[in-house]
């Protein structure tokens, strides 16, 4: 096992609602062949995707609001409560919609709520959807755990010449401790904690223009896939991963890159 002191977890988020604002956490637990807990749970289909509770399967996220197209979602600051299914989305400081997603009434709240705030960006009726047992509403249909390495978001920042919130790439884990790109050569391997997790880099993540929006002013500032293919000839940045052991992943702790198992392009 090839020790790697200096690669740590420098941050954990979640995604509750597909689109809308993330939620920092200090620990997380992990189960075996799961996604990142109290991830993408939601998404708000614009117009009728298609998508069957009873049969499940992976949509293109152009079938619900997104921030690629729908930049005036990061204006929101959304708050999802599991212990009483309950969500908050406060705009300009101000609560604009809290409701109880297990009733009709509640989810018919947050809907009347985003036609109200993007009646531009909808295709027809906005609908709150709840992912069913063993499914979420990831990007990628392997999209279990995404990684980002924080040097190569310092490296675009040198690139385009001004800060980039991490938060542009929506991960769940933020780790330092890697040279600019190397998380995409880790693609096969396994990383492990000291609690015993062990997580397998399926895949690189490539990149959409979600990421060109500002998370905290909405603004359409950067062209963060067009940089990344002009200096590297594509647009990934960042890694899914699967779940191999489960374990618990708090801030601040160590990782380490099992040596046996070749990268795979």
């Amino acid at each position: 096992m090839t020790r790697t002191p200096d690669l740590r977890l420098d941050a954990l988020y979640r995604y509750p609602v597909k689109g809308l604002s993330p939620e920092p956490l200090s620990e997380a637990r992990l189960e075996p062949g799961a996604y990142f807990p109290g991830d993408r749970l939601f998404a708000i289909e614009n117009g009728p995707s298609g998508f069957d509770p009873t049969a499940p399967r992976h949509q293109p996220k152009i079938k619900f609001l997104m921030l690629m197209r729908d930049e005036a979602l990061a204006r929101l600051d959304a708050r999802y409560d599991p212990a009483r299914d309950v969500l908050t989305i406060r705009h300009e400081g101000r609560v604009a919609a809290q409701a109880h997603l297990a009733t009709e009434e509640g989810r018919r709240a947050i809907e009347d709520f985003l036609r109200g705030y993007l009646p531009d960006s909808l295709r027809g009726a906005p609908r709150l959807l709840r992912s069913p047992e063993g499914f979420r509403f990831t990007d990628s249909a392997r999209g279990y755990v995404s990684l980002i390495n924080l040097a190569s978001v310092a490296a675009i920042e040198d690139w385009v010449g001004a800060p980039v919130d991490p938060l542009r790439f929506r991960a769940n884990l933020y780790v330092t401790g890697l040279a600019p790109w190397a998380e995409l050569d880790l693609v096969g391997r396994v990383l492990k904690t000291a609690d015993g997790l062990r997580l397998r880099v399926l895949k690189r993540t490539e990149r959409c223009a979600a990421t060109n929006v500002d998370p905290m002013t909405g603004q359409r500032d950067l062209a963060i896939p067009r940089t990344l293919d002009h200096h590297l000839g594509h647009t990934d940045c960042g890694v899914y991963a699967e779940v191999l052991a489960g374990g618990r992943l708090s801030v601040g702790e160590g990782l380490e890159i099992e040596a046996d198992g070749a990268p795979r392009a």
